[in-house]
């Protein structure tokens, strides 16, 4: 039995555009907060600015890889200013917004249906200054600022206090993680991402279950192999001579039959485009059908039809989900590409185009495409998949990471691709095995060692192609799987990609510690009893990592 992740709340969507509307004219105070440790930090960085702006430019156009071997080191202060980019672009991915603020914090003031604070520019006087507090006559109270989550931002870079295993940290985290909670077995490594120092390291190169940090994996290999600027495209085709309409899927999970697409590809849109085409050509009749030949292998998920997951097709719509939801356990249909082709038809239908009823089928090399749409960038999805740890989204990256890789795009084959693409890094996988793109195999095997590895590889400024792996991280407090989380702890300063399955608990990400310096860190907790038990007990050590200074 799976036992689903904590999901984000949902109730706050409604209040998020009139709190952001509210918060935004108040934004410059918060830059003014921000501004002087901003230059503080481009002024510590100044000599490596230059370097790390050159490295990062690339995602703004096309990612070029560097050559093997670069070394991933880099100081303190660019770790804790940069990791959107680097200093100099830090405002341009990620959740920096242009003041440096993580529009986290904005989110936070949505959720309580609040505005204002030291954050986003409110004060105890009205803003119009007037002298009337904010709070008369009925205005919205100001929310409390969130907690600081630009900590470090700008401090000097400080020197290890501890030779690398000393026992400063030890003292802190082995109590800790003693914790009968976290089962009877686990395993966990802290690591300096500013001088790739481990600080600790307790069977950190013991493979053990990893459950959905597994994802992290999925998403450095993905970024690697495909691309941040890599997008997923529907397409539609016509047959020459027989006039069949064949709907070709093109693995993107994200692609929607809903009216409010958002970012996402809109069916909709794919068959308005694909009527005008077919008009064009005098068509107003035509058989349907859809192609599903771009993976291989089953579609079927080893777990069974479960909540967590649809079939894993390269024709999907809102992932077969049968409710409104867009993320979280949802009952999916029972046939994730017919359904999608079904809808399809049915825009077709209101665009002044019939067709039978579709059936499976596989476009030719002669086809001419109609129409196409494609999904949001690379980088977006991999951010969605880690912040709403999205099985879906990471069975497709996993297949279009074995797609890349020239290997069958099936469980066996992305789970192959996903280790050469990570081989290639110079990441540590011996005893890595991946049996699925998303962690709910019970039999994927990851060590804390190379997690900390892989986290450590995606704030290399060296690789901005692989960012996405920490900007998509969900933030403790704030965001996706750990907005419940820490909100009595470090909320706000520790990123973390969380895992759960039945006697399984993980947490793999990013801290801030006391003295500003970054750290990556992993904890894996086999043999657990008590979910709920041994994710505070996971949330008490990381915090207490943020809060030592002790490295």
């Amino acid at each position: 039995m799976v036992v689903p992740e904590l999901r984000p709340w949902r109730a706050a969507r409604p209040h998020v555009v009139r709190a952001a509307n509210a918060v935004r004219p108040r934004l410059a105070r918060a830059a003014g907060i921000v501004g002087p440790r901003l230059a503080r930090a481009a002024a510590a960085a100044k000599p490596r600015v230059a370097r790390l702006t050159q490295a990062a430019e690339p995602q703004l156009t096309r990612i070029t890889r560097p050559k093997a071997g670069r070394t991933w080191q880099y100081t303190a202060t660019a770790a804790t200013a940069g990791l959107a980019l680097a200093v100099g672009v830090a405002s341009a991915a990620g959740p920096w917004d242009s003041t440096g603020q993580r529009t986290a914090e904005r989110h936070r003031a949505a959720a309580l249906e609040r505005t204002g604070g030291a954050d986003h520019g409110r004060t105890a006087e009205a803003s119009d200054g007037s002298g009337t507090p904010d709070t008369a006559a009925g205005a919205p109270r100001p929310a409390p600022s969130a907690p600081s989550v630009l900590t470090g931002l700008g401090a000097a870079a400080t020197t290890v206090k501890s030779a690398p295993g000393g026992t400063a940290l030890a003292r802190v985290l082995d109590p800790l993680l003693a914790d009968p909670a976290l089962g009877t077995r686990h395993a966990a490594a802290v690591v300096d991402v500013a001088t790739g120092a481990r600080l600790y390291g307790s069977g950190a190169d013991e493979p053990l279950t990893p459950a959905s940090t597994t994802k992290i994996a999925t998403a450095v290999a993905a970024l690697a192999a495909l691309g941040t600027d890599h997008r997923l495209t529907t397409r539609v085709a016509l047959e020459p001579g027989t006039g069949e309409v064949v709907l070709v899927g093109g693995g993107d999970p994200t692609l929607t039959a809903r009216a409010d697409a958002g970012d996402r590809a809109s069916l909709r849109t794919l068959a308005a485009a694909t009527a005008t085409a077919l008009k064009k050509r005098g068509i107003t009749r035509a058989t349907l059908s859809y192609d599903t030949t771009l993976y291989a292998g089953s579609e079927f998920h080893p777990i069974g039809v479960n909540p967590n997951i649809a079939r894993v097709t390269a024709l999907t719509a809102d992932e077969g989900r049968t409710d409104d939801s867009t993320s979280g356990p949802a009952t999916r249909v029972p046939d994730p590409a017919a359904d999608a082709a079904g809808a399809f038809a049915r825009f077709l239908r209101a665009q002044g185009v019939t067709t039978t009823p579709p059936g499976p089928s596989k476009a030719t090399a002669r086809a001419e495409t109609l129409a196409t749409v494609s999904s949001p960038p690379l980088s977006a999805l991999v951010e969605r998949m880690l912040t709403n740890s999205d099985n879906d989204i990471a069975e497709a990256l996993a297949r279009h990471t074995a797609l890349a890789t020239g290997v069958p795009a099936d469980f066996a084959g992305a789970g192959k691709a996903i280790r050469t693409q990570l081989s290639r890094l110079g990441l540590p996988v011996t005893g890595a095995e991946f049996r699925d793109g998303s962690g709910l195999d019970r039999g994927d095997r990851l060590t804390a060692h190379l997690l900390t590895a892989l986290l450590a590889k995606a704030g290399d400024p060296a690789r901005p192609d692989l960012r996405p792996a920490l900007t998509g991280l969900p933030v403790a407090g704030f965001t996706g799987t750990l907005s419940a989380r820490y909100t009595d702890g470090a909320s706000g300063v520790v990123r973390a990609k969380t895992g759960t399955l039945t006697g399984v608990n993980t947490l793999a990400g990013t801290v801030v510690d006391r003295d500003g310096r970054l750290l990556v860190f992993a904890v894996l907790a086999s043999g657990t009893t008590d979910p709920t038990a041994a994710q505070s007990a996971l949330d008490r050590a990381v915090t207490a990592l943020a809060g030592c200074g002790c490295a």
